[in-house]
């Protein structure tokens, strides 16, 4: 049984089947969570770096058809660190802790009154 399936089939123009494949692309450029605008909503995916695929076309019946489908694994992959972001933090002995909310890269941060003043409109 499938978790989740959509099916989405309707006529395009060649331009608009351009704009799909192209919004497709975009999002498998980018990778990590992506969302594709398609008529009447928009379907969100997670995609990540590695992925399989299967090309099939058909010819029979007067018709072409072409199949384009990529396949990954429901269950988020833990990468390992790259050896340079590994050799990093090994030779500083720095973990790579991202900053609290609130407060600069430093580590510092603004006192009240400064944040009241940087408020102010005059």
């Amino acid at each position: 049984m499938k978790d989740l399936k959509f099916e989405q089939k309707r006529s395009l123009s060649r331009l608009e089947a351009a704009d799909q494949l192209t919004a497709l692309a975009a999002a498998l450029r980018e990778g990590g969570d992506a969302e594709l605008e398609l008529s009447p909503g928009t379907l969100s995916l997670r995609i990540p770096d590695d992925l399989r695929s299967e090309i099939e076309v058909e010819i029979g019946n007067g018709e072409i058809e072409l199949e384009i489908e990529f396949k990954w694994p429901t269950a988020q992959t833990r990468k390992a660190p790259s050896r340079t972001v590994a050799a990093t933090k090994k030779a500083t002995g720095r973990k790579n802790v991202p900053a609290k909310p609130g407060r600069s890269s430093t580590g510092t941060s603004r006192s009240k009154s400064a944040k009241r003043s940087a408020t102010k409109t005059p």
